[in-house]
């Protein structure tokens, strides 16, 4: 499976840096046996378009509806006019503040695929449902709610530990293929065989220095790259070494 690494700007950049990240990153070498994918705040969509050699672009968030009274929403259909093949859903800060339930993901990744667009849904446990050994049930929880109106070709799985976040803290090597091959078990399940060729990917403080020993894991097909992915070098270095995927 090739290796899938995508940036997560959240609510960073300006005019000035996303010029300067394209003008880096067209300056770096190729990659190979690697999709990238770059989601800037929906302000910078149009200015980025196919201007970065081999980097797909994606939204940050999608509404459930497809147009109507909702002011501040943006609809699938338009991320896929400005050019979006991916759109990331349920990402724990979305979950955690502003309330969005797994139904809601799952209305968000119904949109994303009808408008033509790989839905890459977020699932993650807190550090207290770790603590108590839950992870497992809630993230199999989360996955069978979010993933219900789902066909196995129209999504990416994201795992991130809620409690990796922005937080400096990354989840082991082992910690993070263990709930991976959970994941994957969960996907056979939901999809049959068709679970066996969705991608998935970690996402929690992933930088260059723990790129490798991550994607060296039997079970994990990329990742979801936050504060590593504001700057073209390291994103670019985290992506290399994602390059030959999993066999």
């Amino acid at each position: 499976m090739t290796g899938l690494v995508i940036a997560n700007w959240k609510m960073h950049g300006s005019t000035a840096s996303v010029m300067d990240f394209i003008d880096q990153w067209n300056r770096l070498p190729a990659l190979a046996d690697v999709r990238t994918v770059v989601c800037p705040p929906h302000p910078y969509l149009a200015s980025i378009g196919d201007r970065m050699a081999g980097m797909a672009l994606g939204g940050q968030n999608c509404a459930e509806q497809t147009e109507g009274a909702f002011t501040g929403e943006v609809s699938a259909a338009m991320l896929v006019a400005l050019g979006c093949r991916y759109a990331i859903v349920g990402h724990s800060e979305r979950r955690s503040l502003y309330g969005e339930s797994d139904a809601v993901v799952a209305a968000k990744a119904a949109s994303a695929a009808v408008a033509g667009m790989t839905a890459v849904v977020c699932v993650g446990e807190s550090l207290d449902e770790r603590q108590r050994e839950e992870h497992e049930a809630v993230v199999c929880g989360q996955l069978s709610a979010s993933l219900a109106l789902a066909e196995a070709e129209d999504i990416v799985v994201a795992y991130e530990p809620v409690w990796a976040i922005g937080t400096g803290h990354t989840a082991t090597p082992a910690q993070a293929d263990s709930m991976h091959a959970v994941i994957r078990t969960q996907l056979l399940q939901q999809f049959g065989d068709s679970g066996k060729n969705i991608p998935i990917i970690y996402g929690g403080s992933v930088k260059p220095g723990n790129a490798a020993e991550l994607f060296q894991c039997d079970h994990i097909d990329g990742a979801l790259v936050g504060g590593a992915s504001l700057d073209a070098n390291s994103f670019w270095q985290i992506a290399s070494v994602a390059g030959t995927g999993r066999t």
